[in-house]
């Protein structure tokens, strides 16, 4: 564990804030500390209040923040001695505690502090940082998890025996760390959750807990050698979606599915005992919110929920409100073919599971060769589970995005309408498989988005971008075949064969291969199966000088209809959208506007209205309605061709 503190870098302290933000932005920085929103951090500071009183106040990291881009707005201030006074009732609700917690702020509008922040305000030292450390969590996850702790510390930490967070950890931290701290003391391990450490000041703090980090990897071998991600082995495109819509179901909505391996998630999966060891818990109980208790083995989906409602039911009478069931699906699954898979309504919670899971790996590995993995039973980590706060946040939830956990395919996705069809499906919560031949167009992923290289009519790009979608999201719900060109004007006595048949390839063979090879997906997507093909008031309504791009968007056209026909008995509606007059798109350049409107005998501003409304035609307002044809509001309608010409008198 290497010491990332810098003197040059770190703030100077005039205001104590300032270095408590940096040492928790360099505690957030290294996932073997902490995984996405875990770990808090504190400071103590005396503030002048609107009446002049000196106040003594407790700097707590609120509620949602992330200490790996930790602000000093994502900090809660509140009145200590509040606190204090709280710390001496003999009980205290979560509920209560919650409220009283935000009655002390000093800002009515600060986040919700840290369920934690009791604890921080006993601890007599100015700075207290917290992590869940994974090579502490090795040590104490064990049959000897005590003992192990102080072999490594001796008397430099108090050792605490695991207590739900909240009022009740606090209360039995405020009787242990008086009776057993000293002038010795730099930290305090809680076992099965995690390391405190404190000092006078943030770097004080942070290099102490540095080294006790580091003790604990000499002694168990972390963190282990990690290799880049290596490609899952080939599997079936259609045995991922299968088993997707298995987790849907057992979910009761539409769920994604991210897949993942490398040399050391194959060790995992390969040991003999996988189902034993996969099965004892999680490495703190905070992280059954992303994993739920213990991971499905294999791919019996319908098993593992009948057995987590076993366990809610045998744990129900621990419940401290009322108890709303979640869903009985499996969040993390282990199958010695398939590799790691997890499961989300969104990508983010499929990559937060994965890495939350990928460092468990880690850790019982390291756990089992010292002595033994041993998680929590499984009556505390249901308590997490079900605690009070976080159910409240549950019945607070809003109602899903509109596509959520679902995925679309989009050709074209570089610019255009094909982008604006990504932009309006990611807006509505759907993840995006972008293709396109120009590479701009993976230059922009991130969550919820897969930008790929691709050239549509390059068959086995095609199959491999399918392959890679299916790894990362589980399956194909929707497609939008955008992707298209626009050769220039010219006549049928003037045909060139070549830009016929390139045409020919893009707008119709393409599509044509490529809702062959997903009709297998969408047929298996949770919610149905749904493809939109952009075609062209060309083809209703074909011009003069434009042969091969109207005879190609006819032959797409039909190439719908006959899907339509087809895959209705499937659940899998193919529409038609025919835009016309779209001209911020990259068919239309300078000189193929000019070159149409010429043939008009128009201007380029009155050919880009030449429709009944005199409205000009944009990509959004195609993408918007392609996203809708998508939608609830159109799953009674299949087979369907719609215009978005602005009113077209031939059309009509």
């Amino acid at each position: 564990m290497r010491n990332r503190w810098s003197a040059t870098d770190a703030p100077d302290g005039a205001d104590p804030v300032a270095p408590l933000v940096y040492a928790s932005r360099l505690l957030g920085a290294d996932p073997d500390l902490v995984l996405h929103g875990g770990g808090n951090t504190s400071v103590k500071t005396t503030v002048t209040d609107l009446t002049g009183e000196p106040v003594r106040v407790l700097h707590v990291k609120g509620s949602g923040s992330d200490l790996a881009t930790m602000t000093a707005a994502g900090f809660t201030a509140l009145r200590l001695d509040r606190l204090h006074a709280l710390l001496r009732l003999p009980r205290l609700g979560d509920g209560d505690m919650m409220n009283e917690l935000r009655c002390a702020r000093l800002h009515a509008t600060a986040p919700d502090p840290s369920v934690e922040t009791l604890l921080h305000a006993l601890l007599p030292h100015p700075v207290v940082l917290h992590s869940h450390a994974d090579a502490v969590l090795a040590l104490t996850n064990q049959p000897a998890g005590e003992r192990l702790v102080e072999q490594v510390y001796g008397e430099r930490v108090v050792v605490v025996p695991y207590v739900m967070p909240g009022f009740d950890l606090a209360r039995l931290c405020a009787q242990r760390y008086p009776e057993r701290a000293h002038a010795g003391t730099v930290g305090m391990v809680l076992l099965n959750h995690g390391l405190f450490t404190f000092g006078a000041d943030a770097a004080e703090a942070y290099r102490r807990h540095i080294e006790l980090v580091g003790r604990a990897e000499r002694r168990m071998g972390l963190p282990r050698t990690r290799t880049a991600p290596a490609p899952p082995r080939p599997v079936p495109r259609t045995r991922l979606a299968r088993l997707r819509r298995e987790v849907s179901a057992a979910a009761g909505a539409p769920m994604l599915l991210r897949r993942y391996e490398d040399p050391a998630v194959r060790s995992f999966l390969d040991r003999p005992d996988l189902a034993a060891v996969a099965g004892r818990g999680p490495l703190t109980p905070d992280h059954v919110l992303r994993t739920k208790r213990v991971p499905l083995v294999g791919t019996d989906v319908s098993g593992y929920a009948e057995a987590y409602r076993r366990y809610v039911e045998e744990h129900r009478d621990r419940a401290r409100t009322e108890l709303t069931m979640l869903d009985p699906a499996p969040r993390v699954l282990l199958d010695p073919e398939l590799g790691l898979l997890t499961a989300g309504r969104r990508d983010a919670e499929t990559g937060m599971a994965q890495d939350i899971y990928r460092h468990t790996i880690d850790v019982i590995e390291a756990a089992e060769a010292a002595g033994g993995y041993r998680a929590l039973p499984a009556g505390d980590i249901f308590d997490i589970e079900y605690w009070e706060l976080e159910q409240a946040k549950l019945r607070r939830g809003g109602a899903p995005a509109q596509f959520a956990g679902e995925v679309a395919v989009v050709t074209g996705a570089a610019s255009g309408i094909g982008r604006a069809c990504a932009a309006a499906l990611l807006a509505r919560g759907a993840c995006v498989v972008a293709l396109d031949r120009d590479p701009s167009v993976a230059g922009s992923d991130g969550p919820s988005r897969l930008g790929l290289r691709v050239d549509v009519t390059d068959e086995a790009a095609v199959d491999n971008a399918l392959d890679a979608a299916v790894d990362r999201f589980g399956g194909v719900d929707m497609v939008i075949a955008a992707a298209g060109v626009f050769p220039a004007g010219q006549e049928i006595a003037e045909l060139d064969p070549a830009s016929w048949r390139d045409t020919m390839s893009t707008n119709a063979q393409s599509v044509a291969y490529l809702l062959s090879r997903t009709h297998p997906l969408l047929a298996l997507a949770p919610g149905g199966g749904r493809v939109v093909v952009i075609a062209s008031r060309n083809a209703p309504a074909p011009g003069p000088g434009a042969v091969a791009y109207s005879a190609s968007k006819a032959a797409v056209t039909q190439v719908a209809r006959v899907a339509a026909l087809e895959w209705a008995a499937d659940g899998v509606r193919v529409n038609v959208l025919h835009p016309d007059a779209v001209f911020d798109t990259g068919l239309w350049t300078e000189e193929v506007l000019a070159a149409r409107a010429g043939r008009y005998g128009l201007t380029v501003p009155e050919y880009k209205r030449r429709n009944l409304l005199g409205t000009e035609i944009t990509s959004a307002r195609v993408g918007e309605l392609a996203a809708t044809l998508c939608g609830p509001a159109f799953a009674a309608t299949t087979g369907a061709q719609i215009t978005v010409d602005g009113g077209n008198e031939r059309v009509i």
